[in-house]
């Protein structure tokens, strides 16, 4: 029987995806999307299963908003596949004008995520998207600011999930759409 087409795409994205032992410290093996955003086949292949996820999923979106920094890589172009406004969730400091932000947690301390407050409307219905899950704090801290803001937030969107640490949990009632899951 013939691979599909979503099979097929996700062979590649898989096969882009380079493993790096003891990165960025010992015992990590740090899983490296860089190849994908090198190739324009795996590249369109992960915004075209986004993009039918979104709309087999959630028929009504008006926003993705990208997490720091790698959800920008991704964010913008399936924004401009659904005809739809992208937004920034930063770091800390790096947006001007009035702000809203969260304090989240990381493996190794704190850190605080914020968005411009005019950015997200209430009422409006977001995707949030990013490159990784792992333990699920900056997704979370996303979350957390659509919430503050009042937005209805349908889903997440990640191009990796590492399935052992759980990160999923941390997110519900949100549902997180991962492409590739590594255990």
């Amino acid at each position: 029987m013939a691979e599909s087409k979503e099979e097929s795409k996700l062979d590649l994205i898989s096969r882009c995806i380079r493993p790096f032992p003891d990165f960025p410290s010992e015992g990590i093996l740090f899983r490296d999307i860089c190849p994908i955003m090198k190739s324009p086949a795996a590249l369109t292949a992960v915004i075209d299963l986004f993009e039918q996820h979104v709309l087999e999923c959630h028929p009504v979106v008006d926003l993705i908003v990208g997490i720091d920094a790698r959800g920008f890589l991704f964010g913008p172009l399936l924004a401009q596949r659904l005809g739809v406004g992208f937004v920034m969730v930063r770091k800390k400091g790096k947006l001007p004008g009035p702000t809203v932000s969260v304090a989240y947690t990381l493996e190794y301390g704190t850190a605080e995520a914020e968005v411009q407050e005019d950015s997200v409307s209430p009422g409006q219905k977001v995707i949030l998207i990013d490159d990784l899950l792992a333990t699920g704090g900056t997704l979370f801290a996303a979350c957390e600011l659509m919430k503050k803001l009042r937005a209805e937030v349908l889903g997440c969107l990640v191009v990796v999930s590492l399935k052992d640490l759980s990160g999923a949990d941390k997110l519900k009632p949100h549902t997180v759409f991962p492409l590739i899951q590594f255990c």
